[in-house]
């Protein structure tokens, strides 16, 4: 009789605990559809509106947006994936070797202090590190001052407005959601895979590319993806070191909702920046299933 009651039971406790469990969701939910879900309908909305006075969006609907942004600034699109793409490889070639040093360190401390260092500029603001590289490669700025002291150049060099300015600034501020990932990864790689297969004849090169790289490629999936998308979405490093030959979505975006703009096309852009994030997204998913 206990037994038969326990189990008439369970199916109660089941529906108690999801209930519970939703409950506990409700308020994370709500926060998403008030600041996500909603805000993202609007947009896409508007998106599909006409611009009116003032910039805003007004009726009828239209495809004009859309089809401006294919016509007009699929270029500037295609800058953008560019320098996101190169920052992201970058980064890597960078932050890999960096990852693996520290993760090699037998002293605690040190590997404390490599990542401390590691962190240490995101205690200032990503805009004031931006006016300190705007300071150093100016014309007239430490770099310039340094070379042309030493001899090195005749004249200033023009750094910035370029678009290695750019990369260099957007590498600087990406770095570190590169290292940190991969560190992850490598921190917990067992080294004994690598000496067995020096005992098998296989020599460095071999043994990274068939055992080092494919465990710890989850890091460095995430890792390309931490930098890759605000990499793509970035204004204020394009803004600051690149100019008008700098000048990536973000930056187009902006422009179009200041002042006497237009809301609609920014919309519309910042719908097509969405997508393309999105479809990188669906990559790591889709990487991430067949890891599993």
């Amino acid at each position: 009789m206990t037994s038969t009651v326990s189990v008439q039971s369970q199916p109660v406790q089941r529906y108690r605990e999801k209930s519970k469990g939703f409950l506990l969701a409700v308020p994370a939910m709500v926060w998403l559809s008030l600041f996500f879900v909603l805000p993202l309908l609007i947009v896409l909305v508007v998106s599909f509106l006409t611009r009116g006075q003032g910039g805003v969006g007004t009726m009828p609907f239209t495809l004009a947006n859309y089809q401006r942004v294919a016509d007009v600034f699929i270029g500037i699109l295609g800058d953008s994936v560019w320098v996101a793409f190169a920052t992201t490889i970058i980064c890597l070639l960078v932050g890999y070797p960096m990852a693996f040093f520290i993760s090699t360190r037998q002293n605690p401390r040190a590997r404390q202090l490599a990542l401390f260092l590691i962190i240490l500029p995101f205690w200032t603001n990503f805009l004031v590190r931006t006016y300190a590289l705007q300071t150093i490669l100016g014309r007239e700025g430490t770099l310039n001052t340094f070379l042309m002291n030493t001899g090195l150049i005749a004249e200033p060099l023009g750094l910035l407005n370029t678009q290695g300015a750019v990369l260099l600034g957007l590498v600087y501020g990406f770095l570190p959601f590169m290292v940190l990932p991969i560190y992850a990864s490598a921190e917990r790689f067992e080294f004994r895979f690598v000496e067995a297969a020096h005992d098998l004849g296989a020599n460095d090169w071999f043994a990274f590319w068939r055992i080092v790289l494919p465990l710890t490629l989850p890091g460095v999936v995430a890792g390309c993806i931490l930098v890759f998308i605000p990499a793509i979405g970035s204004f204020v490093t394009p803004d600051l070191l690149g100019g008008t030959r700098g000048i990536m979505i973000g930056n187009l975006i902006t422009q179009q909702f200041r002042g006497s703009g237009n809301q609609p096309l920014g919309s519309a852009l910042s719908i097509v920046m969405m997508l393309m994030v999105m479809i990188a997204l669906l990559v790591y998913i889709r990487f991430g299933e067949q890891r599993d």
